[in-house]
């Protein structure tokens, strides 16, 4: 039964505390999901990372791709995993929405040389390619998630297909074929826990999975209407009673679920905004939820049981991003929009240093500054109350920049849009370490993994492998 409103939510599936589990992974050379392991956006530098490339210097290899994508790259072993669309939206002549494709890509770590690579047809009928968000983003926005064992990648309507690391496929099962009211198509990456494959299925089904990571069997599954509009992946952070919980940036409010069973544990107010895009930033205890229009950001301790806004909620704050997810460091939060790369106290949010770089998507100019958010918010923001949903502008979601910040040792890697990659130090006063590019390529909508200090990186026509020489 579908839920009809938040508040039958919360009635149906509040539970109680469970057995407490142990501590997360600690960061290690695989990145085997979107954001890197637990959704830190950090790795360990070695004498491979290389702060500056291009024509030809620190360029390991460079993989053509059957198609396009914003999807990032993941790491497991030796092995990169990277998806991408081709057929329909790509602007070739007289396209056809029934000749899209998805691609599932297998690269030699070493040598970027595909070891394997697997089509799948889409399902129809598809979002078409028209208005401002499925050309915003494409067909291919979903990362890729792995255990070691197998590789997942959620295809939106096209389903969940399992494949074994030497590219045999082993299962595929649907999670719906609806559409949200946008016709915005679906973004949200899965990410596994234990046994399980978790996946937001939030326009295809409004609905959460729990799903079998070794047969695809449905474990679980919640359906809830306040899902709809929600492109943000879920993470898995350890609670103040030691259990986790996986946790998702939903329209007005941050939750709190319990990854055995999907049911909701907690619940706080979060951005008042109609949609997220980017995901809860985990922190010392703490998730941060970012990405409002209007630049609301909100600070929820991890933990308790039911509404934990009087408990929980440590501040409100003005943050600015939409798509981007922030950047945990040090009791400092990392964002980037717009050429500005801003710095905010973890602490109470306040704002303590700013950078503006390089045009980067739709503004220019460079030096510091203090002025502004970043993103041209004008203020605009949605209730979170009565369920309203509002439709958004066009607000330069075509070439807005979509990577997320990351820590790779002391410094910092931003990726933007047009493929300028800005490496920073991370501190309370960013200071620009250098300024790399791609001649002759674009479309770098991807976060860059890392393994063992090399970087990965992809644009809509090429998987870079970044390391020194």
């Amino acid at each position: 039964m579908a839920f009809s409103s938040l508040a039958l939510t919360r009635s149906l599936t509040i539970c109680g505390l469970a057995v407490a589990v142990g501590a997360l992974p600690a960061i290690g050379e695989d990145w085997p999901r979107f954001l890197g392991t637990s959704g830190q956006l950090k790795a360990e530098a070695t004498e491979k990372t290389p702060t500056k490339w291009g024509d030809g210097e620190n360029v390991k290899w460079a993989t053509e791709l059957p198609g396009k994508g914003v999807s990032s790259p993941i790491v497991v072993g030796d092995l990169v995993f990277v998806t991408c669309y081709s057929g329909y939206g790509v602007g070739g002549e007289n396209e056809s929405i029934d000749d899209l494709t998805r691609h599932v890509i297998c690269v030699d770590k070493a040598t970027g040389k595909v070891r394997w690579q697997n089509e799948i047809k889409a399902v129809q009928p598809e979002d078409p390619y028209e208005g401002v968000g499925v050309p915003a983003h494409g067909y291919a926005s979903h990362t890729p998630v792995s255990d070691g064992k197998r590789v997942y990648a959620f295809l939106g309507k096209s389903g969940v297909v399992a494949f074994d690391l030497d590219g045999n496929e082993l299962w595929r099962q649907s999670v719906g074929t609806g559409s949200g009211p946008q016709g915005w198509g679906s973004s949200a990456s899965p990410v596994v826990y234990q046994d399980t494959l978790i996946v937001t299925a939030s326009e295809e089904s409004e609905t959460m999975f729990g799903i079998n990571a070794e047969s695809g069997e449905i474990k679980w599954k919640q359906e809830a209407q306040d899902l709809q509009s929600t492109w943000s992946t879920p993470t898995l952070v350890t609670s103040e009673e030691g259990r986790t919980d996986l946790v998702i940036n939903v329209p007005g409010e941050v939750w709190g679920i319990n990854p055995e069973t999907g049911k909701l544990r907690w619940y706080s107010r979060g951005t008042t905004d109609a949609s997220t895009a980017a995901s809860l930033t985990p922190g010392n205890g703490l998730v941060f939820a970012t990405g409002g229009r209007g630049g609301e950001a909100v600070a929820v301790k991890v933990g308790g049981k039911g509404d934990v806004n009087d408990t929980h909620v440590i501040w409100d704050a003005k943050i600015p991003g939409r798509f981007s997810t922030p950047l945990y460091h040090n009791d400092l939060l990392f964002t980037f929009g717009d050429s500005i790369m801003t710095v905010f106290s973890a602490e109470d949010g306040d704002k303590v240093g700013q950078l503006r770089l390089g045009s980067s998507s739709s503004r220019g100019g460079r030096g510091a500054s203090d002025g502004g958010d970043g993103e041209g918010n004008d203020g605009e923001g949605g209730g979170r109350e009565g369920g309203g949903r509002r439709g958004g502008g066009r607000g330069g979601m075509f070439s807005m920049d979509y990577a997320s910040p990351v820590l790779i040792g002391d410094n910092i890697y931003m990726t933007s849009r047009s493929g300028t990659v800005y490496v920073l130090t991370a501190t309370r006063s960013p200071e620009l370490i250098a300024e790399n590019s791609f001649p002759g390529d674009s479309g770098f909508g991807g976060t860059p993994a890392v393994s063992d200090g090399e970087i990965f990186i992809r644009s809509d026509s090429k998987l870079y492998c970044l390391s020194n020489k």
